[in-house]
């Protein structure tokens, strides 16, 4: 359950602040995931308690270092005319790829068929039945990277049975000096929560940052390799990233087959892709088929 709800000053919801940090909090984790053949009771408790689980070294060897190293050459390509993708903040801030990373090199889609890592969804998912809703590729540059409010991905798309859950796949080491994770355990309890974030011009949502500071957060320590999901309902956010290390990571947000998008949604390359399983709830009419 949350503790440590403390209050703090208003942050601003405008921008993304830079935070001092002094925690020295340590996050639950387990060992390497491709050791198992799938998650322990113990483990898929811990998620179904906590809204996250840590797996360590689920990403390795020769894998990881063609994934690290297509993922450097896409962000030397940001600036060319044929890299079809949306880039948030300048040289001195926060950078992001909006666009499916899937689109730009085939090792990118073939991390996501990870064995190790689809039996890890399909175990904290509760279906072999995974969708890919989308994916990002996330940089925080060194002594430059801005943190990220403490928010849930909810409000950007909510699904009706609330079966979506991100994949937060770490490049390079985390902690809190360099911009690394941080959680509220036990948060995705609480459902959706009210959204602080600003109302006309924005399309960000924060939660209430007096009730969750990130300096009452739980920062999860990783390792290059490291993979942490986590329910799209669970409090979580970044620190900025102060230190002379970059912090790399990618993106992939997944649902059950059988959800179904609150409201509809428009279409994007990749959304629906199935990963594992059958999709039989799919309107594949040629009016639809571009749709959720």
């Amino acid at each position: 359950m949350i503790t440590n709800l403390n209050e703090c000053s208003k942050q601003s919801m405008d921008s993304l602040i830079l935070y001092e940090l002094s925690v020295r909090l340590t996050s639950v984790h387990f060992q390497p995931a491709s050791a198992m053949v799938r998650l322990t009771r113990e483990q898929i408790q811990f998620y179904k308690d906590n809204g996250y689980i840590h797996l360590k070294g689920l990403i390795r060897g020769k894998e990881l270092q063609r994934v690290s190293e297509e993922y450097d050459s896409l962000f030397k390509r940001k600036n060319s005319e044929k890299t079809e993708s949306s880039w948030v903040g300048s040289d001195d801030t926060f950078r992001e790829s909006d666009s499916p990373y899937t689109m730009h090199h085939a090792v990118f889609g073939q991390l996501l068929y990870n064995e190790a890592l689809l039996d890890a969804l399909q175990d904290v998912m509760g279906t072999e039945n995974i969708m890919l809703h989308h994916t990002k590729a996330h940089l925080k540059p060194p002594e430059k990277g801005a943190s990220y409010p403490m928010h849930q991905d909810y409000p950007y798309f909510p699904y009706e049975k609330d079966s979506m859950v991100a994949a937060f796949i770490h490049l390079d080491a985390a902690t809190p000096e360099n911009g690394g994770l941080f959680v509220y355990p036990g948060s995705h309890k609480l459902g959706p929560l009210e959204d602080f974030g600003p109302k006309e011009g924005s399309h960000f949502h924060y939660v209430d940052q007096k009730k969750f500071p990130i300096e009452g957060a739980t920062p999860v320590i990783a390792s290059a390799g490291d993979v942490v999901i986590f329910s799209y309902l669970l409090v979580h956010g970044s620190s900025a990233n102060h230190s002379a290390r970059a912090r790399r990571m990618l993106l992939a947000q997944l649902a059950d087959a059988s959800d179904r998008p609150r409201g509809g949604e428009p279409g994007q390359p990749g959304r629906g892709w199935m990963l594992r399983g059958v999709n039989l709830t799919r309107d594949a009419t040629v009016a639809n088929r571009a749709r959720d």
